[in-house]
């Protein structure tokens, strides 16, 4: 019987009733498959339950591509990263040798929207409640590429999902709200060419478990290792995320290990304290990171202005809303983080373990230098001081002008009461539009800058003062 007053859907349908209706599902139309898979209990229960019932079909039957899709947000857990790929593998290898029609990648954020071109690189920060910029930009944009390309590819897909309906009453308002009446399906919350089948919606945990412990993975992976990883983390699965009604992953998910949206991770933790102590790195970066979201300390550590150079007020129109991390402090955290690289690398189990990219650091050193006014060039200078070694960098790519000029300007600048940035951003704009196809863009560019706000922020706070209710 399942806990907390939960039923078992075997007390009313048989396994072999389930696999059926599987099958049933997958012969009655040509619409393509595609399974999320997360690595957690829900994912691999849903993706094991289709591939048994699958296998029992004859060999001519099974004419359906599946594709089993997992999200890689480049900030995984690195342990749990490492068991999806090694199951995907398995997948691939055990599909071949068994004739069954499943194939099998990882889904990524395109470059510009994975964690750290953000927050280092545009200095977005940190995620939280109210502004969880990191679930659209590296998990259901990822997803919805290739969902996309396959209904473009097939006309229309199914999208089967490891989600039940006890694992919280929004999810289970959702599932409700869009299910087709008459039919084990139910439409995609954006997509009108994508279906969705959630074969074990009516499961209770007790009965994931049970199903998981008691049926051979047919991959050959082991879901005894799986629950001893889950027991090891103290933590729940951040399933494939289709849409924004999805939970945070953070806290008791296994998830991203930058995750700061709840107020612990618990899951890296317990890992340390099961023995993996060489993650001690991640867990500092993470609590630095949080720490930027104490009220009171924001100031120190966020720009007055936002990226498009204008300052919001809050309601009471008494203080200015924090816009960006400051670059002094996007460049503390990418020290931190290839420190860390450094560490993980060093004593834990991959020595070419990834926790930033040279695709991100090109990415992150542009934005610096085209739209932070970084004519230090930093990024070079910050990993050659965290690694002890050095990337290909293209010299010169901006043609931005050194350090050198930037001391020079900004004594001019203060000489003569005008803002140094005003005058980087627009020798920055003159220098990227050099070349006749694109003088014309010029102006527009020009015209931008100097309609963004140059006043410092004590004289817009003391503007403000000036025009409350008694201000003086």
């Amino acid at each position: 019987m399942a806990k907390h007053g939960e039923s078992s859907i075997f007390d009313t349908r048989s396994l072999n009733d389930i696999y059926e209706e599987v099958r049933q599902v997958y012969l009655s139309d040509g619409r393509s498959w595609i399974v999320g898979y997360s690595g957690g209990k829900d994912s691999t229960a849903a993706l094991q339950l289709v591939w048994h019932a699958i296998s029992e079909l004859p060999r001519e039957k099974r004419t359906k591509p599946i594709y089993v899709i997992s999200s890689d947000t480049l900030v995984e857990t690195p342990i749990i990263v490492d068991y999806v790929h090694e199951t995907l593998h398995r997948i691939i290898r055990a599909a071949r040798e068994q004739g069954m029609p499943f194939q099998a990648q990882m889904v990524r954020p395109l470059v510009s929207e994975t964690f750290w071109v953000n927050l280092v690189g545009r200095g977005y920060p940190a995620p939280q409640q109210k502004f969880r910029w990191c679930t659209d930009r590296m998990k259901i944009r990822p997803a919805d590429r290739f969902i996309l390309d396959k209904v473009s590819q097939y006309g229309e897909v199914i999208l089967v999902l490891g989600v039940r309906v006890s694992e919280s009453m929004t999810r289970e308002q959702v599932m409700r709200l869009h299910r087709i009446k008459g039919s084990l399906l139910s439409r995609h919350t954006r997509f009108s060419g994508a279906y969705v089948y959630t074969p074990i919606k009516e499961f209770s945990l007790d009965d994931v478990w049970g199903y998981l412990l008691q049926v051979p993975s047919p991959w050959g992976g082991n879901n005894r290792n799986l629950l001893a990883l889950y027991q090891s983390a103290t933590a729940g699965e951040c399933p494939l995320v289709v849409d924004q009604h999805t939970p945070s992953c953070g806290g008791t998910r296994f998830g991203c290990w930058v995750c700061t949206v709840v107020s612990q991770e618990r899951s890296i933790q317990a890992l340390i304290d099961s023995g993996e102590e060489w993650m001690e790195p991640l867990v500092g970066i993470r609590k630095q990171l949080a720490a930027t979201q104490d009220p009171s300390v924001k100031h120190l550590y966020r720009e007055y202005k936002r990226r498009t150079g204008t300052v919001d007020l809050n309601r009471n129109r008494t203080g200015i809303v924090p816009g960006p991390y400051k670059l002094e402090f996007c460049k503390e955290i990418l020290r931190m983080v290839l420190k860390a690289q450094v560490q993980v690398r060093k004593n834990g189990r991959d020595q070419n373990l990834a926790l930033i990219s040279p695709e991100e650091l090109y990415r992150i050193r542009r934005i610096w230098r085209t739209e932070r006014g970084d004519w230090e060039d930093s990024v070079p200078k910050i990993y050659c001081e965290a690694t002890g070694r050095d990337l290909p960098w293209v010299n010169d790519d901006i043609g931005c002008l050194g350090g050198t000029e930037l001391e020079m300007l900004e004594q001019l600048c203060e000489e003569r009461g005008i803002p140094s940035m005003l005058v980087v951003k627009l020798i920055t704009a003159e220098l990227g539009a050099q070349g006749m196809t694109r003088r014309s863009s010029i102006y527009p560019k020009i015209e931008k800058i100097l309609r963004e706000e140059w006043r410092s922020k004590e004289e817009i706070l003391r503007n403000l003062h000036v025009h409350q209710p008694g201000g003086s």
